[in-house]
């Protein structure tokens, strides 16, 4: 009865537990973008599959490949595999454990005396079983497994944080390996039409309306955008070799599917943002950041309770006989059953010390995650700044290139009729080329600042992942002959 008592009396105070509870945070967050009027009602951001907007199939392909091959993505899978297991680890500690045992033992008492006599050997068989739990009095355990819980979590965003710069990548990387084709086509084909000047300049010269020195002059210029192109070239193979890379194949794997040039991506703008609070439930790295405070949070209980008493009740029985028959009926029994306190008398403060190196570490993960929403807000403003003024200088610079190809016309028009100098003409095509070179890198610029902007606000894979399937499976894991090892 006094056994039963002190069992029903630890039950009920097992529901204690000390610490401070987790409470999500409440940040004072702006109204609206900088770019936005208050007049306007704000729609919210469409981040589902945001990269189809940019209408190119062949990116959506990549993107759905580097999602499955990825080895960062098959990483953070494994992340949560851990986390979970270890989450399933830490919630054994709230419920009992059991062990059981038996032994076969040959014995013989041999003489040390002259007296003594020898015994004859006999032999020992037992049983036994063994039972203990931890009542968690104070809630040590609970808190670490709500600390396993808030740690799972974090390893699910940052599966998903992953995948949002991974598709960010991807995307990028292939906005300027479109580009760097379309600027290796135009650096060719000015190329060309500088060599036709130089042509046109040598048949001048021979009737005797030119010099030897325009013809270099022409030549020159010729050959200093056709010096373009090998640059060009590396860096359009560089980010080939990267996007391969970000699908989990060898570096020049895609270079032969790729090789047919494709218009740069152009997205359809302008696209809604939201309000700032949006950043706090679709960044995954805001919401890591909070799972991570939510944990040391939770850490904070388990090394207070480690301050308090603990109690456990074990209890174990077991059997012994000297015939292996006998050990359910001819055998000794023993029993014995009964809780066990701990009370942490003196430890020089170490416990108080654990407490307060939690309470810093909370501190430290809360800092963390503000500064993670601060940054979040950073990205989004710049994003939308630099998209804004992008398409802004896209419409000058097309423009610029038009007005630039109208005189490159019409200087090389007068240059053969003798109505201007070769000066002219050759400053006019270096002009143009420069125009219509900047107006494609500007193009690449809105959609990597379209892109930018649907990462900031958040955008990633909302589609499944399976993280249950291990990157490696193993075969014939139970017991077995030992096979010898294979050496090289």
């Amino acid at each position: 009865m006094r056994i039963a008592v002190l069992t029903l009396t630890a039950t009920a105070l097992a529901g204690c537990a000390v610490g401070p509870d987790y409470q999500k945070p409440v940040l004072a967050m702006p109204a609206m973008w900088s770019d936005q009027k208050p007049s306007r009602p704000t729609k919210p951001p469409r981040l589902s599959k945001w990269w189809q907007r940019l209408r190119d199939p062949q990116l959506n392909a990549l993107i759905d490949e580097a999602v499955a091959g990825n080895l960062d993505v098959a990483t953070a899978k494994a992340g949560i595999r851990e986390a979970r297991a270890s989450y399933r680890q830490t919630a054994g500690t709230l419920f009992p454990s059991a062990d059981g045992s038996a032994s076969a033992t040959r014995n013989k008492t041999a003489a040390t005396t002259s007296a003594g006599t020898d015994s004859d050997p006999y032999s020992q068989y037992q049983t036994g079983f063994d039972a203990s739990w931890e009542l968690d009095l104070f809630g040590a355990n609970r808190r670490n497994v709500e600390a396993a819980r808030y740690g799972l979590d974090a390893s699910e965003e940052e599966l998903r944080s992953t995948l949002l710069t991974l598709i960010g990548d991807v995307a990028s990387y292939y906005a300027e390996a479109c580009g760097y084709q379309a600027r290796i086509g135009l650096a060719r084909r000015a190329a060309a039409s500088q060599m036709q000047t130089a042509a046109l300049t040598r048949a001048m010269a021979q009737a005797g309306m030119s010099t030897a020195a325009d013809v270099a002059k022409a030549k020159g210029q010729a050959s200093s955008t056709e010096a373009d192109v090998p640059t060009l070239e590396a860096s359009y193979a560089e980010a080939m070799h990267r996007l391969s890379v970000l699908t989990g194949r060898p570096p020049a794997a895609l270079t032969d599917r790729l090789k047919r040039s494709a218009p740069i991506p152009t997205p359809r703008l302008p696209i809604p943002t939201g309000i700032p609070a949006d950043v706090l439930l679709a960044r995954p790295d805001v919401r890591l950041a909070e799972r991570q405070y939510a944990e040391y949070t939770a850490r904070i209980g388990q090394a207070e309770a480690a301050r308090y008493p603990s109690v456990s009740l074990t209890g174990d029985i077991d059997t012994s006989a000297l015939k292996l028959g006998d050990l359910g009926k001819s055998s000794s029994i023993g029993w014995s059953f009964g809780p066990t306190l701990s009370v942490p008398v003196f430890n020089a403060g170490q416990l108080k010390a654990a407490v307060e190196v939690a309470r810093a570490q909370r501190d430290q993960y809360f800092i963390a995650y503000r500064s993670s929403v601060l940054t979040a807000l950073e990205d989004v403003e710049n994003a939308i700044v630099s998209l804004a003024q992008e398409r802004i200088r896209n419409t000058k610079l097309a423009s610029s290139a038009k007005s630039y190809g109208d005189a490159a016309r019409l200087e090389r028009a007068l240059y053969k009729s003798g109505e201007t100098s070769l000066l002219d003409v050759l400053d006019a095509e270096r002009s143009l080329y420069s125009a219509e070179d900047d107006l494609l890198q500007s193009h690449v610029a809105i959609a990597t600042d379209y892109i930018a902007l649907n990462k900031a606000l958040g955008g990633g894979w909302d589609g499944t992942i399976d993280t249950a399937k291990p990157e490696i499976v193993d075969v014939r894991t139970g017991p077995r002959l030992a096979s010898k090892p294979v050496t090289q």
